[in-house]
């Protein structure tokens, strides 16, 4: 049952990241876009903690996102020797573009369950929660 409920998850997880804005983006781009969406400006380092990569690595990815105009880089109003980076209008708007279609793609899903169907996922979320948890 463990390898079943691994692959299972990933593939949902994996099918759900399919569903995104029309974008030239790959999934650790993506990822971190969500990140600053989520969690809000950050610094480089700790983008990169969340993200659980090499800082030389996000800059890169930071980089080919600030030279696609969806985040921008500021100083920090607390510590000018740090740089905070945010989502620019045009990040927000791929985001928000993204979590409409994978919200679709799942409502869709769910509205193909029974009322039984759901009651065991709504009684599975706990655990499936503390599964997710970092």
């Amino acid at each position: 049952m463990d390898s079943e409920l691994r692959l299972t998850i990933a593939r949902l997880a994996r099918r759900m990241r399919q569903e995104r804005a029309e974008a030239d983006l790959g999934p650790s781009q993506l990822g971190v876009l969500i990140a600053l969406a989520v969690r809000g400006p950050q610094t480089l380092g700790e983008l990169s903690t969340h993200e659980r990569v090499t800082a030389p690595s996000m800059n890169r990815t930071v980089n080919l996102l600030e030279a696609s105009g969806l985040l921008a880089r500021a100083a920090s109003p607390f510590d000018g020797r740090k740089v905070i980076i945010d989502l620019t209008d045009a990040g927000h708007a791929l985001v928000d573009e993204t979590k409409r279609r994978r919200d679709a793609w799942f409502a869709e899903r769910l509205s193909s369950l029974s009322d039984h169907e759901r009651a065991v996922l709504d009684a599975a979320l706990p655990v499936l929660r503390k599964l997710a948890e970092e």
